[in-house]
C-alpha cells in the first residue's frame, strides 16, 4: 500500500503526517530523516492496528500541487 504523506518544514526541523492514518506523525532534523522515520511509523502504525485486530485504512488522500497567479 502507499499512503500520502505530507512533509513541512518548520523553523528548526522537519514534521510528517499521513493523512489517511490518524495519529501517524514523525519529526526529524532533515527531510531525509524525517522520510525515513514516517516510513517506519507507517509500518508499526500498520502493525499495530493489526495486532489489535483493527482494520487498515485503505489509502484515499491525494495531492496536486495548484499554481496560483497571486
Amino acid at each position: 500500500m502507499q499512503y500520502l504523506v505530507v512533509i513541512e518544514r518548520g523553523t528548526s526541523s522537519f514534521g510528517a503526517y499521513v493523512p489517511d492514518l490518524l495519529g501517524c506523525v514523525a519529526a526529524g532534523e532533515t527531510r531525509e530523516d524525517v522520510a525515513t522515520l514516517i516510513q517506519e511509523a507507517i509500518e508499526f502504525h500498520i502493525e499495530d492496528l493489526r495486532a489489535q485486530g483493527r482494520q487498515v485504512p485503505i489509502p484515499r488522500s491525494s495531492s496536486e500541487l495548484v499554481r496560483a497567479g497571486a
